[in-house]
């Protein structure tokens, strides 16, 4: 529900280009049992795998090509997302900036902030074509006042990580209780060693006291 207030409507595709006047958003699992082969490399990009084909009882979507046109012609998601991403390259536009939010349990999603659309490629994964788009991590947002280093890795704590310190702190700021607008904090901020690795040094807190501890520690 907080997803559907924040962007004011119903996210109900994993990719959605243009979706809102100045981004796109996409939803992204690291999880084992997830549908799509995302990963989140260590420089903090993220590699997003495309979309498949509509599910139907002619063919099994997981053994044909991931299409980037539909049968009339236009552009799937894939497409719109290729397009941009042959067009940035070419000079021909900036880059796509797109809103990532990643699932970490069910009903349970990390905003991971902005993104710029990059680069993109078909690969075959031994039974078919697959797109794969390149995500590099958007800062131009980001206070300069405030610790960076530590808010640029943030994005890089990993999905298993972060579902461990969910379900430690039991989906609640550690310092109040509130289960609002929640942040993963560094409790050794990375600028001075704290590892985003670890869930030790993880903890949950809500936007408040995330903010005010900055790179202090607490």
């Amino acid at each position: 529900m907080e997803l559907v207030s924040q962007e004011n409507f119903q996210v109900q595709k994993g990719m959605n280009f243009g979706i809102k006047k100045n981004y796109s958003i996409v939803l992204m699992s690291t999880a084992k049992n997830a549908p799509y082969n995302d990963k989140l490399l260590d420089d903090g990009t993220i590699e997003y795998e495309g979309h498949d084909a509509s599910k139907s009882l002619e063919y099994d979507k997981k053994k044909v090509n991931q299409p980037l046109k539909t049968k009339s012609g236009s552009l799937t998601e894939n497409g719109k997302f290729f397009k941009a991403a042959e067009d940035f390259k070419s000079g021909l536009r900036s880059a796509a900036k797109i809103k990532v939010y990643r699932k970490i349990k069910a009903g349970i999603w990390v905003d991971m902030d902005f993104y710029d659309l990059i680069d993109a490629s078909i690969n075959y994964d031994g039974v078919r074509q697959v797109c794969v788009f390149l995500l590099k991590p958007n800062y131009e947002g980001i206070d300069k006042n405030q610790d960076f280093i530590d808010l640029e890795h943030n994005r890089m704590i990993p999905g298993d990580v972060q579902r461990e310190v969910f379900e430690r702190d039991n989906g609640k700021c550690t310092k109040c209780g509130s289960t609002d607008n929640l942040h993963f904090d560094h409790i050794i901020p990375f600028s001075k060693g704290g590892s985003s690795k670890t869930a030790s040094n993880i903890q949950l807190l809500c936007a408040r006291h995330n903010l005010s501890k900055g790179n202090k520690f607490l």
